[in-house]
Order: structure tokens, then C-alpha cells, then sequence
């Protein structure tokens, strides 16, 4: 294993995230907070020790698939330590568990906190808080690889360890260029999202980190109702761009790129309109009744349907009182998550396709044994290998839940709170039910339970592999026990 490499790239990432915290820098300036002193020391001394340990780049810069997801995982890891430390230094979240899994949520894009009162917070660790999402939302390497060159190297075992989905491809002949369109893409969003918020007259603290939170799909809020006390058209942007931010990226690079007959066949960008259209359908005329009027019940469904498929999290009314039908559907779209190429978490909507058509293909097997019929999606037909990493994502992805599961249900919460925080956290959307509902937070886990899910919003984040693979005997092996790196690993 290329060990120089992967100290070369956690160098690098050290010094990314020591210059963005120049934003809460500046905004504990503007509001003169003294909780920006610990900003300032901690970006300085994170910068520092990540530039000095890359002034000299390693001779030896290829990294393969293993390197890539042992390097994704170490940097995610040490983004959420690192960013955990100002909460501690300024004594909002003294406890490190507490901080790292408010930090972790928040890099994580979950928007699970453990904080009772959101608005006692400064200005300052309230903008590093949304801050997060925005940074965690695209992939902190992906943004690595737009930013810095990084030649010599399969660059693409980067952004297949980060980027979401079954599959990771380029868009255009170049990782570097790539992963700057995407970057492009989510910057224009985020300022289009920010501009009609200031314009609907929300507080523009208000406005960036919504925007923030919208953007990476996290959903930290600045107010403890999270966004119910919004004016209706707030809440109308503020959720339209939760659904646009779960849409696949790919998706809008073929509009931009005005090659509309792409966009129009990806399946999984219609199925994900078509889950949303009748979820809020059927929530719109379960909760109809609890409401003054018809356009509130729509526009409170729209919501929290669009907030929780994205895996965002944000909620305008407490949806832990809603009928069973509607929670249950709300616990469904949990599971289900937004696109690939998205910056939702889930499971996401492309294996759910793969998966049914998988299953359908099983059941015609029955019925006509000598056919021979390849599963297609967007008019192509999908890899073998591409089907069998769906199959196991799902039996690694439900062996994971069910032993977070036990594990958080041994402090004895009710089935409920123990159920719902594992799905909510593991699935990068935040709120669960009962305990840990929207008008609730984690705060009463215990700490071991906090650090199960912790690992969780990491494991979910990553797509699970890469940080399971950080913890393979093979890789500690290399890790600990050889000095040089064996170049025979198969990307």
C-alpha cells in the first residue's frame, strides 16, 4: 500500500479544511464574537501542519482502489475530529463525543445534533455548524480533486470511494475537470437557493445556512423549530431545493450540456419525481384534517416528504404527531434516499430500480426457464458486476443496521427511538421518531450510543465499503507491518 500518498492527500485535506474555516472566521468577526479566537487557532494550526507536511510531493503518486477508500476514510475521520475542536475550545459542546458527532452529522450531511438549544449558540459555530453540510455535501476529496492537481494517480479511485451511488463514471475525459463541472453545478445552485432566499426576505444569516444545509442535504438549522417559523414562500424554496439537490448531478450536466434526450432517459431521476409526486400525495390527504386548510397540509407533505427522501432532515412541523400511515411512509423514504450522483444519502434510488428489475428478472425465471433477459436501466444494460455490488451493498447494508440496532438498544430506549435513530443516522437524514423525533434531539443516547452512530453517519456516508475496508486485516497488515507499499493491488 502506497503509504507516502495517502499521507500526502490527509496533508492536503488538512489544509483545506484549516483555509474554509476562514467562514466562521469572518462571520465571528462580523457579529464580534470572542468564539472566534478558537476558529482562528484551530484553522491556523490545521493549515500549518497540512501544508508543511505537503511542501514535498512523494515520489511515488499512484494509488489504487484500496488507497482511495483507506485515504476517503482517514479524511473523514479527521475532518470530523478537527472540526469538532472549536465547539470543545469554545465551550458550546465541551464533551469531544458530544462535538464529534455534532461535527460528524454535520460533514456527514445527517442533521442529527445533540443540542437542546440551537439559537444559544454564536453566530459564529452556527455558520461552521451549516458550514459543514455545504463542505461534506459534494465530498470534501471531490472537491480535492477540482481545486488541486493531482497528475500520476487514478485519480477516479478517489471520487469512487466519496461519490455516492452503485457506479462512478466521468463526465468528460478528465477526473479533474469532472469534478470541477460538479462543483460548478452545486456553487450556481447554492447561489441561486441563497439569492431567492434574501430576495423572500429571510435574515441572510438565516438564508446562508439554510442555503448550506439545503445544499449539502444536511439540515442544521439556526432556529429550534427548524424551519417552521419561515414564511410559507421560505418554506416552498427552502424545500424545492432539497428535491433539486437530491436529483443526480449527471442529470443536469446533460441540460447544460443540451443534450436533453440523456436527461430524459434516466430512469432513476423519473422514479425519484414519481416516489415523491405520490408520497406527498398520500401524506397530503392522511394529515389534511390536522390542518387549518388545504395548501398547509400540501405544503407541510411537500416538505417533509421532499426533506426526508433527500435525506435532509429539515422539518416545519413535528411529523412525530402525524398519522402511522404517514410516518410509516416517512420511515420508507428514510430507507430509499435520493439519487446517485446526488448529495442525498439512502440507499438510493438507482439499487432500488436495480434491485426491483433484479427481483422481477428472478420471479420471469420461474415462468419462463429458458429465456434469457438482461436487466436495462436508461436503455442500457447493466453490468453484471454493477448487479452483483448492488446485492451486496444490500446484505452488508442490512447487516450493519441490524447490529447498530442491538448495539443502541442496549441502553434500553423503547424500540422506537432505538429503531428510528439508527435509520435516521446511518441514512444522513437526522430526525427520527418518539425520543429522537423533529422536536427532539440525541442528547438523551448515552455516549456509547452516540459513537455507534457516529460511525454510522460515516459508514453511511462513505457507502459503507470504505471504511469497512480501513478496518480489512489485509490493510492493517500493510498498515503495520510493511514498510513498503506493494504495487500488485488490482484497482
Amino acid at each position: 500500500m502506497n503509504q507516502s500518498i495517502i499521507k500526502y492527500v490527509l496533508g492536503k485535506v488538512l489544509a483545506i479544511i484549516g483555509t474554509l474555516m476562514i467562514i466562521p472566521v469572518i462571520t465571528g468577526i462580523i457579529y464580534r464574537e470572542d468564539e472566534v479566537f478558537a476558529y482562528i487557532i484551530v484553522g491556523a494550526i490545521s493549515y500549518l501542519l497540512g501544508h508543511f507536511s505537503t511542501r514535498k510531493k512523494p515520489k511515488n503518486t499512484m494509488f489504487y482502489l484500496k488507497e482511495g477508500c483507506v485515504v476517503t476514510s482517514l479524511s473523514w475521520i479527521l475532518i470530523s475530529v478537527v472540526g469538532a475542536i472549536p465547539f470543545m475550545l469554545t465551550g458550546e459542546i465541551p464533551n469531544f463525543v458530544d462535538a464529534w458527532f455534532e461535527t460528524a452529522s454535520g460533514f456527514t450531511t445527517t442533521g442529527a445534533s445533540i443540542l437542546t438549544d440551537v439559537e444559544a449558540m454564536s453566530h459564529t459555530s452556527l455558520m461552521w455548524r451549516s458550514f459543514t453540510h455545504w463542505i461534506g455535501g459534494m465530498g470534501v476529496l471531490v472537491f480535492l480533486l477540482a481545486v488541486i492537481p493531482m497528475s500520476g494517480g487514478s485519480n477516479i479511485n478517489l471520487m469512487r470511494a466519496e461519490s455516492p451511488g452503485p457506479s462512478v463514471g466521468k463526465l468528460v475525459p478528465k477526473i479533474r475537470s469532472s469534478a470541477a463541472i460538479l462543483y460548478k453545478i452545486y456553487f450556481g445552485m447554492t447561489v441561486v437557493q441563497l439569492v431567492l432566499l434574501i430576495i423572500a426576505r429571510m435574515p441572510v444569516f438565516d438564508a446562508f445556512c439554510i442555503t448550506f444545509g439545503s445544499a449539502g442535504t444536511g439540515g442544521f438549522g439556526v432556529r429550534n423549530d427548524s424551519c417552521g417559523s419561515y414564511t410559507a414562500l421560505q418554506q416552498w424554496i427552502t424545500g424545492i431545493f432539497c428535491v433539486l439537490f437530491g436529483v443526480n448531478f449527471n442529470f443536469y450536466y446533460y441540460i447544460l450540456a443540451r443534450d436533453p434526450k440523456k436527461s430524459m432517459k434516466m430512469e432513476e431521476v423519473k422514479a425519484y419525481f414519481c416516489i415523491i409526486g405520490a408520497s406527498v400525495m398520500i401524506i397530503f390527504f392522511n394529515i389534511m384534517g390536522m390542518f387549518n386548510n388545504a395548501a398547509d397540509a400540501f405544503r407541510a407533505a411537500f416538505f417533509q416528504v421532499g426533506s426526508i427522501i433527500t435525506t435532509t432532515g429539515y422539518s416545519t412541523v413535528d411529523f412525530n404527531v402525524w398519522p402511522t400511515l404517514s410516518k410509516a411512509i416517512l420511515v420508507l423514504l428514510m430507507f430509499i434516499g435520493a439519487c446517485a450522483g446526488s448529495t442525498g444519502g439512502g440507499f438510493k434510488v438507482s439499487r432500488v430500480i436495480i434491485a426491483s428489475k433484479t427481483v422481477l428478472k428472478e420471479a420471469n425465471s420461474y415462468i419462463h426457464p429458458k429465456s434469457v433477459k438482461k436487466i436495462k436501466m436508461d436503455g442500457e444494460v447493466i453490468e453484471h458486476d454493477v448487479i452483483r455490488s448492488v446485492n451486496v451493498y444490500m446484505i452488508t447494508y442490512m447487516a450493519i443496521f441490524i447490529i447498530s440496532v442491538i448495539l443502541v438498544s442496549i441502553e434500553g430506549k423503547d424500540p422506537v427511538t432505538s429503531f428510528t435513530s439508527v435509520v435516521a443516522t446511518y441514512n444522513n437524514i437526522g430526525p427520527g421518531l418518539a425520543k429522537v423525533g423533529p422536536a427532539a434531539n440525541y442528547d438523551c443516547l448515552s455516549y456509547f450510543s452516540k459513537i455507534v452512530l457516529t460511525l454510522d453517519m460515516i459508514a453511511g456516508r462513505l457507502e459503507l465499503f470504505p471504511l469497512l475496508i480501513l478496518f480489512h486485516p489485509a490493510v492493517l497488515r500493510d498498515a503495520f507491518f510493511k514498510k513498503k507499499c506493494s504495487q500488485k493491488t488490482v484497482s
